[in-house]
């Protein structure tokens, strides 16, 4: 692992000082504060809608929303929208480096291409995981406000579960990144996991034994219906090795 911590700085000031920092955890934030929101005026605006649309007398009967409508708003963003700019955004964090010959140039250094594989994957999940925390927290605060009563611990369960499938996903993005010498053709290949996972999550073994039960895991826990999620927990790390240490396998003998 010969240069990984300078490898591993340089790629978090990187991060900090580029459009990146903005980019996922400020789309995070914007979701997350506008979820409640949205979660407390939509019962209204459908009712006014339906007022307004000439219904032959028929009244539009809405449950009042509450804290958990807002939590499921979060739970929404993050498994439909959030996921999928994930896969777009570190579809290229090895291959764009390719094609650009900034890897090259940087492997004359003394850095091993596994500490450089690495070093990607972490600063990578790292950034995924900041905007999750600042997003759950901007969600909580509005959720606290609007509804006043934002229970943390589920806050905090949804998160963290939303957050170890996305930390899967960013392993899988560093071996396609690895092997495929396009950014467009590891997106694909990221995209044809994501659809694979969110399938398998509707057979009951897979949901029960892989990481596919984390797909829907963050609705079932803000829900109370969320089941026995330790192996997927478990099967997630496992992935999330085996997966980075084929990138690694594979970027060590792969012609830059």
């Amino acid at each position: 692992m010969r240069g990984f911590g300078v490898f591993l700085g340089k790629e978090a000031r990187e991060i900090l000082r580029t459009w990146r920092i903005w980019a996922l955890p400020g789309l995070v934030v914007f979701l997350a504060l506008t979820g409640p929101v949205i979660a407390k005026l939509t019962p209204e605006l459908l009712k006014s809608m339906s007022g307004t649309a000439g219904m032959g007398g028929v009244v539009v009967t809405l449950p009042k929303p509450t804290w958990q409508d807002a939590y499921l708003q979060w739970s929404k963003n993050l498994t439909q929208m959030i996921t999928w700019v994930l896969v777009v955004m570190a579809g290229g964090m090895v291959s764009g480096e390719r094609k650009s010959g900034t890897a090259v140039l940087v492997l004359t250094k003394p850095i091993s291409r596994s500490a450089f594989l690495l070093a990607k994957f972490i600063s990578n999940a790292g950034l995924v995981a900041l905007a999750a925390v600042l997003g759950a927290f901007s969600t909580w605060a509005v959720t606290l406000g609007v509804f006043g009563e934002a229970p943390v611990r589920i806050m905090v369960e949804a998160t963290a579960v939303w957050l170890t499938f996305a930390i899967v996903l960013v392993a899988v993005l560093t071996l396609f990144s690895a092997v495929v010498d396009s950014r467009l053709g590891a997106t694909f290949l990221g995209f044809g996991v994501l659809v694979a996972f969110t399938i398998a999550s509707l057979w009951g073994p897979a949901a029960d034994l892989s990481p596919a039960g984390l797909v829907n895991a963050p609705n079932a826990v803000i829900s109370g219906t969320g089941g026995r999620l330790l192996w997927p927990l478990v099967t997630s790390a496992v992935a999330t090795l085996l997966f980075v240490a084929g990138g690694m396998c594979a970027f060590s003998r792969k012609e830059l």
